[in-house]
């Protein structure tokens, strides 16, 4: 599609202020447009990465959102503070990470190396939401040793990103939207993934997807499960100091702000609306 849009539609307490992406630019799409109707929007910068969240103070108890996308041109590509290491303790990896990413086929470099690392991550975890994530109450990203660990695609990304960079790679992590072939364009909350850099060529990894269709063989390439992504926002431990939020986890569906906390909307409509 050379054009496309995003409508997030969801209930919230009357007059919220919400914290909402810009949208970003990658090989594929660029958001051009974010409107939020019936509110008034701030923008308010990240501390690290260069991008740009909007405040936005609603006159009425929904949050109706629209990204405008088009298809980028020719020469498109990542923004370079995507890869840059920031620690915090959603990135931080430890010591015993190193020595368990260490392991993992030595003998091979680059590109073939990140592959055999993603298939390890694939088989350290089965895809599920667990009430309690494998790094929760850690400073940094732990090892996971043997067995198998219940997680989300946040959950495995997060892994994902500190055994690369523990490895010595640069690697980044996407948030958007991805709305599977199966549902006409609709879907019901965001979604992750992962860019890396080798010798200026990047690769996207999306190891969910693949433990969803059954396989822990990971190969390159946006949509291993068919249909549709947009980006709209990248990396992890962000900082808003103009409203007070800290080392927030990822920026990826909207969240309710109150005095520097954000919490999560319930049960949004997200639907993807094709114009060209």
């Amino acid at each position: 599609m050379d054009e496309f849009a995003i409508r997030y539609s969801v209930r919230v307490p009357e007059g919220a202020q919400i914290l909402i992406s810009q949208g970003m630019v990658t090989p594929h799409a660029s958001c051009v447009a974010v409107n939020v109707a019936d509110a008034t929007l701030v923008p308010v910068a990240e501390s690290a990465t260069e991008q740009t969240a909007y405040l936005a103070t609603v006159a009425s108890d929904r949050l109706d959102l629209t990204y405008g996308f088009r298809a980028s041109g020719t020469g498109a590509t990542y923004p370079d503070p995507i890869f840059d290491y920031r620690p915090s303790r959603y990135t931080r990896f430890a010591d015993d990470l190193v020595q368990e990413v260490g392991q993992i086929a030595p003998d091979l470099a680059g590109i073939d190396r990140i592959a055999a690392i993603a298939c390890a991550t694939a088989e350290r975890f089965t895809y599920g939401h667990p009430e309690a994530r494998f790094n929760d109450g850690f400073d940094e990203v732990p090892a996971l040793g043997c067995g198998l660990t219940e997680g989300s695609c946040v959950d495995i990304n997060t892994y994902f990103i500190a055994s690369l960079r523990a490895a010595g790679f640069e690697a980044g992590y996407v948030t958007g939207f991805f709305f599977p072939e199966e549902k006409n364009g609709h879907c019901t909350d965001g979604h992750c993934w992962v860019v890396t850099r080798v010798e200026g060529r990047t690769q996207e990894w999306d190891i969910a997807h693949h433990l969803k269709l059954g396989t822990r063989d990971i190969r390159p390439g946006l949509n291993p499960k068919p249909g549709f992504r947009a980006a709209c926002f990248h990396s992890m431990g962000l900082s808003f100091p103009e409203i007070g939020v800290a080392e927030l986890k990822a920026l990826i569906e909207p969240l309710v702000v109150v005095d520097g906390w954000t919490q999560r909307v319930e049960a949004p409509e997200i639907r993807l609306i094709p114009r060209g």
